[in-house]
């Protein structure tokens, strides 16, 4: 990845300008805009890696808008919402967001979640050199992040692939929600929990007749089910 291109769009000034400073210090492209057509039609034109979207917009709300650029683009979606805004939150992450911070916050919170998200997408190599995790009715190839359930490559964005992968990597081990938004999302910072929840509902959807691989275990977390296959099988 060049250098990483981000486009925020929010209508308060303030805030606006306070978070393309923080991102451009940080060495990042930003690009901003103020409304929900202006975003949309940047976002198009763009192609930003990353995307930090208020809810509340003039001329189309952020969740409108996130709804067409999810029929568009994986694109890494930061929502910004306000504290009290917690149907809305739980909505953004139904259409399509990955991750959400609420306002008020702290810049270089929301800096620490930009980078740790650019940070998985830009490391796509494994240590151990494999690349391959293969199991009865899934494989993933975690250095070309593409997973395939039954022979069927799946369509997965960002965190919905690190979900799966670091599940797979613990099979039979008990991940609880804070576990897995530490490993996931690299953040200690625990919000609403239910983020992983959503995220892991959108994930067996997409798994579909071989969704039974990821457990709930009731009170503790999830946990991978599935039986490990050789590479040379």
């Amino acid at each position: 990845m060049n250098t990483p291109k981000i486009l925020v769009v929010d209508d308060e000034p303030a805030i606006l300008n306070l978070v393309v400073s923080y991102l451009r210090k940080e060495g990042y492209e930003v690009f901003s805009a103020a409304d929900g057509p202006g975003g949309l039609k940047a976002a198009r034109s763009y192609q930003p890696d990353l995307l930090i979207l208020d809810i509340m917009l003039p001329g189309m709300d952020g969740l409108e808008v996130l709804a067409q650029i999810r029929r568009e683009s994986n694109v890494y979606v930061i929502l910004l919402t306000a504290r009290t805004e917690e149907l809305d939150r739980v909505l953004g992450l139904s259409v399509g967001a990955d991750d959400y911070v609420t306002k008020p916050f702290s810049p270089r919170e929301l800096t620490a979640r930009v980078k740790a998200a650019l940070r998985r997408l830009q490391n796509t190599v494994r240590s151990d050199g494999s690349g391959m995790l293969a199991f009865q009715h899934i494989r993933i190839d975690t250095a070309g992040r593409q997973a395939w359930a039954d022979d069927k490559l799946l369509e997965l964005t960002a965190i919905e692939f690190d979900l799966l992968r670091t599940l797979a990597e613990h099979r039979g081990l008990v991940l609880s929600r804070e576990q897995l938004m530490e490993k996931v999302w690299e953040t200690n910072f625990f919000g609403d929990l239910r983020v992983v929840d959503v995220h892991i509902g959108h994930l067996r959807q997409k798994l579909g007749a071989v969704s039974e691989l990821i457990a709930t275990v009731r009170g503790a977390g999830y946990r991978f089910d599935g039986e490990r296959y050789p590479l040379n099988k």
